[in-house]
């Protein structure tokens, strides 16, 4: 029996999912406008908490940062092409999106662009968009004071704490690993810091620094981590697909190396479906609003790995690929190889 040739194989996937890949304009703007207007809601009662006990107004950050996050995805979406049917508008809309969210619309297309075309290749794919996970040999070769290091980056402290602060709030500031021949995403960049700034200074002005700090600080810090988390479980699992150059598939690195992340209903729609993820990376043209359907309809969607929230929190102890076993694995790992050698 013939093994299928790349070219069928991309056809076959085009075909099945292509009903899915179609913006409802009608769809994202309710979309739109009812999130924003409920965060917005959700921010001036979290202003207007801050007369009484401050735990009130972090128990209401909980589901503003919820809010935060979902507009992250139609941000997401809008980079992709895939909210709005207009380029033009994804891109608008995508922009203002990316002041409240602190990140740069077209710098953040670009590079998770770089992630959707790389995700799972050892060689081009740990670049922009990835947390940077090393091979079992490529961390033996280390120093020990780069092993420490990078015990330290993979520490789930710094991973869902530091890492997004500095990410959100420091980085995208300031990408200085960017190339300056990126003029478009620079330009973009200036234009995030300016409109930033510009908002900062309005509700500096309207309510005072403390108050703005008191009810932004925790929306901010509890978005991020709860993004970054979505970004990184859906391909940091146990059985996840990494391979060198030569013999990197993109559709197997869709299937085997991005996860449907199985969440209560009220959280697939905080997150925008985003944990659908292994469909998303096949088709990232199909919107937020139509990977529910499209993983109901399409059989061939199930086979993949599925996490729960108790069992994804088993990959918060895997940092390093074993090539050999084909398979991420924890520092202890490390322990066996010694024993074995």
């Amino acid at each position: 029996m013939h093994k299928p040739t790349t070219a069928a194989v991309n056809l076959y996937w085009k075909r099945l999912l292509a009903p899915y890949s179609r913006a409802d304009d009608r769809v994202a703007w309710f979309q739109l406008l009812s999130t924003g207007a409920l965060f917005a809601l959700n921010w001036l009662v979290m202003l207007w908490s801050l007369r009484g006990p401050y735990w009130v107004t972090m128990l209401l950050a909980l589901p503003a940062s919820g809010l935060l996050t979902r507009l992250f995805i139609f941000q997401h979406d809008c980079g992709h092409g895939a909210f709005f049917k207009a380029t033009r508008l994804n891109n608008l809309v995508g922009s203002i999106i990316g002041c409240l969210t602190l990140t740069p619309y077209a710098y953040w297309r670009r590079t998770h662009a770089i992630h959707h075309a790389n995700s799972g290749d050892l060689d081009h794919g740990r670049t922009f968009g990835e947390v940077i996970t090393l091979t079992v040999d490529e961390y033996l070769a280390l120093s020990p004071w780069r092993r420490l290091k990078y015990r330290a980056y993979r520490n789930l402290f710094v991973l869902l704490v530091l890492g997004p602060f500095y990410q959100f709030v420091i980085k995208h500031r300031f990408p200085l690993d960017t190339p300056r021949r990126w003029r478009r995403e620079w330009r973009s960049v200036a234009f995030t810091n300016v409109a930033v700034g510009a908002m900062v200074a309005l509700a500096w002005w309207l309510i005072g620094w403390k108050q703005l700090l008191l009810v932004q600080a925790p929306i901010t810090l509890i978005s991020g981590a709860g993004g970054v988390w979505l970004f990184y479980v859906q391909h940091q699992f146990e059985d996840t697909y990494w391979r060198e150059h030569p013999e990197w598939n993109f559709h197997r690195a869709a299937i085997e190396g991005s996860s449907f992340y199985d969440l209560p209903a009220i959280l697939h729609w905080f997150t925008g479906n985003i944990g659908f993820h292994h469909i998303h990376h096949l088709a990232s043209r199909i919107p937020n609003y139509r990977l529910k359907e499209c993983f109901r309809k399409v059989p061939e969607l199930h086979e993949v790995t599925r996490l729960t929230i108790l069992g994804s929190l088993r990959s918060a102890r895997l940092h390093l690929w074993d090539e050999e076993g084909g398979r991420l694995v924890g520092f202890g790992h490390l322990r066996t190889l010694r024993a074995r050698a």
